[in-house]
This record gives structure tokens, C-alpha cells and sequence, in this order.
């Protein structure tokens, strides 16, 4: 399927040459390989990313207020439950969010958007209606974990495949303008529950966040398109898991495995930590939005400087300095409240990239057409990173006992920080492999 002309588009700064495939390719050639103009601009396209935008503030917007989900149950419905016990909820909706990708990536390639879309949106909002009537431990994992991640699943990958779609020499910015969604639906929704669980009761909290879950999905199926043609039917639904094989491709996917257990450590227990820390509860469960607010930005910046300095070198500075403020601000800050704060804005724009990012780094060396299989491929990983982490972090919270000056809560923080650590080194492994050492836009 061609593009319409896009003479009347403004042309974009140029890049550096991107991989594709097994050889270096230019964007130009980029494009005829996919039989594709990319409009990288226009009311089509960015309407796409608008459309995207709507899907991902109820799917990745509830994952970035898991922290406070988590610490709501823990001191109310399932206040008799481990923190590890109920960090399984949380930690299987994040699982199936990414395990998902893995058929829904091939089913989006094979069969397009709508089939996806709309079945997930309204599964997505009955699981909420689910959580809100909730009060058995089966009954969160059921309704929240299984049917609101597998849900959100079919919401999320196709909503970042049709971005690939459209743009390649602005993809970066345009994913992280789209993927902001995730932090204000992680400002909205916690405020939301802190608020007015008080007052209204933790069902009608809930209920209120379907129903602007509702209002988004509805924009989302109204507003998001796809251009790239379907695949042969012979390769409908089929995984891509040989790609693995490909060495640049299983670093890469080994990165992002990592960076997204270790994301996923703060996210959940920085408001725990900071209660016990005599924060108080207000505030502590309000952590969840500053990071989500901070993360904003740490999507649109780091994607504005990939476009222009390469993807993965941005994905590496990132990665290094979520391991620093971790180490550095988060570890001894024990009961001092204003180095809690900073630690919640700091790291909540420097992991920003790594949701935003994460998708652009494995487009860059894909096809397009193939891009839905392959991405599938990487989130199945990651879906088994994230099954284990908020899980041993709970462990980590519960086998450690405070000793020394130390808390329960040094394991899990150094934890957090070797895993960002190991995270960085796998996206500098993977980008030597494609480009070699020296320093290039890549």
C-alpha cells in the first residue's frame, strides 16, 4: 500500500543511516524495502499517535499506579496477606500485559487493528469493573491480573505498531509523546483512588477510573489507523522466536528484560517505603504521581535527543543514570523526606525512556511489516522478567531483617540498582554489535 504525496510536509532534519534486516540501510531505502512512504508528520499521523496516546493512559496508566493499588490492599481488603503474596497480583498483570504481545504482535501483522482493539478495550474496562467489586485474593487476581492484563495487552502492542507505521525518521518522538499517557494515567488514577476511596469508597473509586477508561478506549478505536500491508496468510499468527538468534537482537531483548524488572521495583514499592519511612500516607500514596509526572517528560525529552543522537545511545545514559540515583539518592536516604522526593522525580524522568524507548530500539532493527512478531517476541521475555520481579522484591522485603543501620529495604533497593547496572551493559553490548564501538547515532 503507497502513502499519499507528502510534498506538502516540511522534510525532517536528516539522520544517520539506521540497520535493517542484516545490512545497513538508509532511511530511503528503508522505506522502498517496506514498499512505504513514511508521512513522519501530518494530521494522519499524528492523529495516530493521538490515538495511541488514548490507549495507553487506562492500559500502562494502571501499571504505573500499581504502587498504590499495592498499598491500599495491603492496608486494607488483604491486610492479612504478605506483601509478596499480594505483589503476585500486581506482578501477573504486568505479565500478562507482555505476554500477550507475543500472539498479539503476529495477529496485528497478520490481521490488523480492530479485531485487537476493541475486544481488549472492553475487556479492559470489565476487569476494572471487576477490581472494584473485589474482596477475595482470587477474586484480584482473576478479575485484575488475568483479565485486565490480557486486555490491556491487546489495547497497548497495537497501538504502538501502528506508530511504526507512520513515522521512522521522528519515530522516537512521536512513541514518547504517546507513551506520556502512561504517566498521567499514573497522575489521574492514584490521585483519583487516594482521594476519594476516603470519601466515596474504594469500589466508586474505581469505578470512576473504568469509566474514564471508557471515554479513552472510545477515542482510541475512533482515532487509530494502520498503513503497512498484512502479511501473507501463511504467516498468520506465527511467532518469531528464531529471531533470537539473531546476536544484536538477543542483547537487545535481554536489555530490555532487565530494565523493565528493575522499573517496575520503585514503581511498586516507593510508596510502601516511603510510609514506613513516616511519610504519611497522603503523600506516600502521591509518590506514585510525581514519578508518573516526571516520567513525562523523561518520555518526550530523551525521545526529542534519540531522533538526533540515536536510540540506543540514549537508552544507555538513561539506563546508567537510573542505576546512579538508585545507588547514590534512593539507598541512603533512610527517613530523610526531601531525599525520598527527589529520588521520586529523578527516577521518574530518567526510566521514563525505558517505555518509550524500548519499542523504537527494537523497530530500528526490524522490518516494519515484521515489527508486530518481533516485538511480540521481546515483550514474552520481558512478560517473564516482570512475573518475577515485584514477587522477589517482596522476598527480599520479607528474609531480611534490619540490621546494622540497615533495613529490610537494602536488599531490594540494591537489587534495583545491579539490575539498571546490568540493563545499560546489554544495550552497550547490543549497539556494538550493530554499529561497532566508536561513537555514532545510533
Amino acid at each position: 500500500m503507497k502513502a499519499n504525496n507528502r510534498s506538502d510536509l516540511s522534510p525532517p532534519p536528516p539522520l544517520a543511516s539506521t540497520n535493517i534486516g542484516s545490512s545497513s540501510t538508509s532511511l530511503n531505502e528503508m522505506e522502498q524495502e517496506c514498499n512505504l512512504i513514511f508521512p513522519d508528520g501530518g494530521w494522519p499521523a499524528w492523529g495516530v499517535v493521538i490515538g495511541s496516546w488514548c490507549a495507553m493512559v487506562p492500559s500502562f496508566g494502571l501499571m504505573n499506579s500499581i504502587g498504590v493499588f499495592e498499598a491500599w490492599l495491603a492496608d486494607h481488603q488483604l491486610k492479612d496477606y504478605s506483601k509478596a503474596s499480594i505483589g503476585w497480583i500486581f506482578s501477573l498483570y504486568v505479565f500478562f500485559l507482555y505476554f500477550g504481545s507475543i500472539q498479539v504482535g503476529p495477529i496485528f501483522d497478520a490481521h490488523g487493528l480492530k479485531p485487537l482493539l476493541i475486544p481488549g478495550c472492553v475487556g479492559l474496562v470489565g476487569s476494572l469493573m471487576v477490581f472494584s467489586v473485589a474482596e477475595e485474593y482470587y477474586q484480584f487476581m482473576l478479575g485484575f491480573s488475568v483479565l485486565g492484563g490480557i486486555s490491556s495487552s491487546m489495547v497497548f502492542t497495537p497501538s504502538v505498531g501502528c506508530i511504526a507505521h507512520w513515522f521512522l525518521r521522528r519515530r522516537a518522538l512521536a512513541t514518547g509523546v504517546a507513551a506520556t499517557a502512561g504517566g498521567i494515567g499514573g497522575i489521574i488514577f492514584p490521585v483519583l483512588v487516594s482521594n476519594l476511596a476516603g470519601s466515596l469508597g474504594f469500589p466508586w473509586a474505581i469505578r470512576i477510573v473504568g469509566f474514564i477508561s471508557v471515554m479513552f478506549c472510545a477515542l482510541s478505536v475512533a482515532l487509530l489507523r494502520t498503513r503497512a500491508p498484512l502479511l501473507n496468510p501463511i504467516q498468520k499468527g506465527k511467532m518469531d522466536i528464531k529471531s533470537l538468534s539473531e546476536l544484536r537482537f538477543s542483547l537487545l531483548t535481554a536489555a530490555i528484560v532487565l530494565i523493565d524488572f528493575a522499573l517496575l521495583i520503585p514503581v511498586t514499592y516507593l510508596p510502601s517505603y516511603a510510609q514506613s519511612r513516616g511519610l504519611g500516607d497522603s503523600l506516600a500514596y502521591n509518590l506514585s504521581s510525581i514519578l508518573n509526572a516526571a516520567s513525562i517528560f523523561g518520555r518526550i525529552v530523551p525521545g526529542y535527543f534519540a531522533d538526533r543522537f540515536g536510540c540506543f545511545n540514549v537508552m544507555i545514559i538513561t539506563a546508567f543514570a537510573c542505576s546512579v540515583i538508585t545507588f547514590a539518592l534512593w539507598l541512603p536516604s533512610q527517613s530523610n523526606h526531601t531525599a525520598i522526593l527527589a529520588y521520586a522525580v529523578l527516577f521518574g524522568f530518567w526510566s521514563g525512556s525505558a517505555i518509550s524507548l524500548s519499542p523504537v530500539c527494537v523497530a530500528q532493527i526490524s522490518k516494519t511489516d515484521e515489527f508486530g512478531k518481533r516485538y511480540g517476541t521481546t515483550y514474552f521475555l520481558v512478560s517473564l522478567g516482570t512475573l518475577i520481579a515485584i514477587p522477589i522484591a517482596g522476598e527480599l522485603l520479607k528474609v531480611q531483617p534490619p540490621n546494622e543501620g540497615l533495613d529490610n529495604y537494602f536488599g531490594l533497593i540494591v537489587l534495583c540498582g545491579l539490575v539498571y547496572s546490568c540493563a545499560c551493559l546489554f544495550f552497550i553490548l547490543s549497539r556494538a554489535v550493530s554499529v561497532g564501538w566508536g561513537f555514532k547515532v545510533f
